[in-house]
């Protein structure tokens, strides 16, 4: 859904001012709140960081066999009144980001068929692979499955997963509980979810919509660190991590990000009259913005002057799916770009999330080898403890890096390309990156699990 809009709307009836909610326990910890990210100064150390960054890149050559693919999971284009971008439009941007491949999640709206009818193949180079946002899922079945969507629980999911199709746990934060048995897997990050939880710093950007000053800060950030600025709530998913540490105990499960973009965060501030405008989206009717009065906001009359009845004085494009693209994607590691292939390695857990905003992260390994130096299992594969086992892995930027071994920190290095870990005992293994940007860290790589057995 439209996030930034609708936790405004519900939010506003907080006091304006006031101090950020303190978020559970992290483990690495933060310097800024999250209004002081939204911070010219602050958003402007960020991007000098990440140009730094830039500078210490290398490349790191796949392994034979293997492709490096950006690809994006929960997308929506033209399927929802609260979507905002095209089939069209996502096709542009994902060439420009230069994402491979883009797994559709369309609403369901019976009775039309989320398979038949969408993009499905190569489309100028991107593959495209219809699929659902539904009962709580990301789902791509083979096949249509319209006749039995009423279905639920394991009925459903055997449903969706037959015939190599794939069923991914979405939004983890409203079903904490839910059973993973049957499951492909699920999202390990939500952009939505950083929104949910951070009303305070969304009632913050609607008071900086409605002040002239402020206003014109807003609009050089978005034009100066366009990238920075969507980043702004990005947090460590600790509600999802938890959840998938605590499965991938049990069986092997793929983490996947959850760009869940729409294209639906264009801002507009539309005058009513002299003293009044409302403060929307792109896919707001009037009747569904928020009214604010030059009695709050004395600004606003500075904004009217010179203006007219239905006039836009303002427009923001905080989302375009270039941007959403960038902020968070799910690396394949396949053989080729084609929809069995990349089905494959999804299902095998030969995947890695980044935020690719903060630094190209194509060609990260995390393998395991054996006493002789011989690879033996990448991300997602099952190997036997032996004598002599390591862990390594390259990261295309140094990075702090933390090993984790069933959901706790057992080794962690600093400012490294690469990383080196000799096994002691079974475990379910899984590695982050870490960059520190404007003397914070800030999370940049998640590695699907080796699972030594």
């Amino acid at each position: 859904m439209g996030f930034i809009m609708k936790q405004i709307a519900c939010s506003f009836v907080f006091a304006l001012a006031g101090s950020l909610i303190a978020s559970a326990a992290e483990p690495l910890p933060r310097k800024n709140s999250n209004i002081e990210r939204l911070s010219l100064d602050r958003l402007a150390s960020v991007h000098a960081d990440v140009e730094k960054l830039k500078l210490q890149r290398v490349e790191i050559l796949a392994r034979v066999g293997l492709n490096d693919y950006r690809c994006i999971l929960h997308a929506h284009a033209e399927d929802s009144a609260h979507t905002g971008g095209t089939l069209p439009e996502m096709l542009a941007d994902a060439k420009q980001a230069s994402v491979h491949a883009i797994l559709l999640t369309d609403h369901f709206r019976p009775p039309t068929d989320f398979i038949d009818g969408r993009w499905r193949g190569l489309k100028e180079g991107v593959l495209f692979i219809p699929g659902s946002e539904v009962h709580g899922f990301l789902v791509y079945p083979m096949k249509s499955i319209l006749n039995r969507m009423e279905l639920k629980g394991a009925d459903f999911v055997n449903t969706v997963t037959a015939d190599e199709g794939m069923i991914f746990l979405s939004h983890i934060e409203e079903r904490k509980d839910y059973s993973v048995d049957g499951l492909t897997g699920l999202e390990i990050y939500n952009r939505h979810w950083d929104a949910k939880r951070d009303k305070f710093s969304l009632v913050a950007l609607a008071a900086k919509l409605t002040d002239p000053k402020q206003l014109a800060d807003l609009e050089k950030a978005v034009r100066l660190y366009p990238d920075e600025i969507l980043a702004f709530q990005c947090d460590y998913p600790n509600v999802y991590l938890d959840k998938w540490d605590e499965g991938t105990k049990r069986k092997r499960l793929t983490g996947v990000a959850a760009n869940d973009c729409h294209h639906n965060q264009i801002f507009l501030i539309k005058m009513v009259d002299a003293d009044t405008v409302l403060l929307g989206t792109n896919v707001d009717a009037d009747d569904k913005m928020r009214k604010f009065s030059a009695l709050s906001r004395p600004g606003i009359n500075e904004m009217t002057k010179g203006h007219k009845a239905g006039d836009i004085l303002a427009k923001l494009d905080f989302d375009p799916y270039y941007r959403s693209f960038r902020n968070s994607s799910t690396h394949v590691l396949a053989p080729k770009l084609d929809e069995p292939s990349i089905r494959a390695a999804l299902k095998a857990g030969h995947v890695y999330v980044a935020h690719e905003w903060m630094g190209d992260a194509t060609g990260f390994r995390f393998e395991a080898s054996d006493a002789n130096g011989k690879f033996v299992a990448t991300m997602g594969d099952e190997v036997k403890h032996a004598d002599g086992l390591k862990l390594t892995a390259k990261l295309p930027l140094p990075a702090f890096v933390r090993l984790i071994r069933d959901g706790k920190e057992i080794a962690r290095s600093e400012g490294k390309t690469d990383f080196e870990f000799a096994l002691k005992e079974p475990g379910v293994y899984r590695l982050e990156a870490w960059q520190k940007l404007d003397g914070e860290p800030r999370p940049w790589i998640f590695a699907n699990p080796i699972y030594v057995r």
